[in-house]
């Protein structure tokens, strides 16, 4: 069920969005407002879209989805929040040349991101990404590229960089108050069982599955891949590690001042899962950098009620522990005597993220010309980090990260999973 327009509004207050009021005669001229369209109308695509109408900045012009399903009751949703008629497509690159949109939310499955972005900062858009950013590495540096050569802004959906607690942990490790890190545990330990398998059926009517998939391959549409299921699907996204493992790496790399890991080894499998999924059930990782190292853990079973937090990073110091976590904000633990010290978090609702701030410093970004605090170099980064994890799983051994070249030291069968082929027609975005 959609949002009225009154319940629109109260949300947007509650968040601390700053709705554009009536003009008054004497008054500055009224901001402008940048022609925005959504690709990818699912939920998370409507949440971007909602605080970006919420900011006041935006008119939507254009949606576009493959599924009618999604798309269409998403479009009464806007026109009945705001007036706007966007006009629906299912082709994101006829959207592009006919409604020059200036803002393009891309809020697609894993796979979909390049191509889509690149197009987009080509016909001359500003975009915010979701992330993962990719589905395998090379496809970053391209988008990377792609945006550096067109000079426009891109923001990637890591939005935890403007979340007060998550900052505010920043300053006090940043400060020293932990001490000397030299390790850091990141983890998501959700609750879960073996599940079941789903028959593959036929799509449902207004749903282009081709388009779904593709420059990914074609499989037989199963209702646990679409909606939001792609996730577990390796061959449209990266499981549990490209998807919430992303935010926890991208807090590492916002902590330190070294950029990549120097060596990655992986571990795990589906020792529980018995659905139609294929991404691992359990996965640990090892990071090596220069001057500390890093360990990722997820299960998708046995919920982490045993040890008193179910995701985040713990940071371990010299003078003491931090827990960087989501709902349940950061905890100091010392290491000797002295006092716990914990800060709430302070999240925007309905979903507990913050897409408000992240929001809001894109369009300054967009006014001035600078690079936003989630940048797409850096989304680059820290996807590639979570993509190391899951290709050394592929390999089953440890692979060398040369970081400044973005290359596999030594191992052409690693570099091999760098990229992959495109289903044709669809050509794998290059860096040129």
């Amino acid at each position: 069920m959609g949002m009225t327009r009154r319940d629109f509004l109260a949300a947007a207050g509650a968040a601390g969005v700053v709705m554009a009021g009536p003009i008054v005669r004497g008054a500055e001229k009224p901001a402008k407002k940048y022609r925005t369209a959504l690709v990818g109308s699912g939920w998370w695509g409507m949440n971007i879209l909602h605080v970006a109408v919420a900011s006041g900045r935006c008119q939507v012009v254009a949606m576009c989805d493959v599924d009618r399903n999604q798309l269409d009751p998403a479009a009464k949703d806007i026109e009945k929040l705001t007036g706007d008629v966007p006009h629906p497509y299912r082709d994101y690159r006829e959207l592009l040349d006919r409604e020059k949109p200036e803002i393009v939310i891309v809020a697609t499955p894993d796979h979909w991101h390049p191509l889509i972005m690149i197009a987009a900062v080509r016909a001359g858009a500003h975009v915010y990404v979701e992330k993962p950013i990719c589905h395998t590495i090379y496809e970053g540096r391209a988008m990377v590229q792609a945006a550096r050569q067109a000079g426009r802004v891109v923001q990637v959906g890591t939005h935890r960089r403007v979340s007060p607690h998550n900052m505010s942990a920043m300053k006090f490790l940043r400060d020293g108050r932990a001490g000397k890190i030299g390790m850091v545990r990141a983890f998501v330990h959700y609750g879960g069982g073996p599940g079941r398998r789903e028959p593959d059926s036929d799509p449902p009517a207004g749903l282009d599955w081709d388009f779904w998939c593709g420059p990914a391959p074609l499989r037989p549409f199963n209702r646990r891949m679409h909606p939001r299921g792609f996730r577990a699907f390796l061959d449209y996204a990266n499981g549990q590690l490209g998807d919430w493992g992303i935010h926890w790496m991208d807090q590492i790399l916002w902590w330190t001042e070294e950029k990549h890991p120097r060596t990655v080894f992986s571990t795990g499998g589906r020792h529980i899962k018995q659905d139609n999924t294929d991404a691992p059930d359990t996965q640990v990782v090892q990071f090596k950098f220069d001057a500390f190292t890093v360990e990722w853990e997820h299960r998708q079973y046995a919920a982490n009620n045993a040890e008193k937090h179910n995701v985040g990073c713990y940071f371990y110091g010299t003078e003491g522990t931090l827990h960087l976590g989501w709902q349940d904000g950061w905890t100091f633990y010392p290491a000797g005597e002295g006092q716990v010290i914990h800060v709430d978090p302070q999240l925007n609702k309905p979903d507990d993220q913050n897409i408000n701030g992240l929001w809001a410093d894109f369009l300054k970004c967009i006014e001035t010309g600078g690079r936003p605090v989630c940048d797409i170099e850096l989304g680059h980064r820290s996807t590639t980090m979570s993509l190391l994890g899951m290709l050394s799983l592929k390999l089953g051994r440890s692979v060398q990260w040369d970081g400044e070249k973005q290359i596999v030291v030594g191992d052409p069968e690693a570099s091999k999973l760098l990229r992959r082929e495109y289903r044709a027609p669809w050509k794998y975005p290059e860096v040129v």
